[in-house]
């Protein structure tokens, strides 16, 4: 088998692992967000705050951690994290909004 063809069988390799990954990234997320939604609602019922700084700070904190072990950039994680907790809170502001 030529070097071409090789390289081309590793790519492909390597996408379809890739492809396998970003389904379960997105269907995560997607049952992360149906916790988030039910503590929103739930928030909005009993007039708590949309945000929790302490717990943010927290799970900050914790990731970061998890991404260190797992070799992943930790300004990445904390980054991603941070787009997911603004996504969150605006939901659950929404949510409050309603009541």
């Amino acid at each position: 088998m030529s070097d071409e063809l090789r390289a081309a069988d590793i790519l492909k390799e390597h996408r379809d692992s890739i492809d396998r990954l970003d389904a379960i990234l997105v269907y995560t997320l997607g049952e992360r967000f149906k916790h988030t939604q039910a503590v929103g609602k739930l928030k909005a019922s009993h007039d708590l705050p949309p945000s929790d700084p302490a717990r943010e700070s927290t799970q900050i904190a914790r990731l970061t951690d998890l991404a260190t072990r797992a070799d992943l950039d930790p300004e990445f994680a904390k980054k991603f994290l941070n787009f997911i907790i603004a996504e969150v809170i605006q939901h659950h502001q929404n949510h409050k909004d309603k009541t």
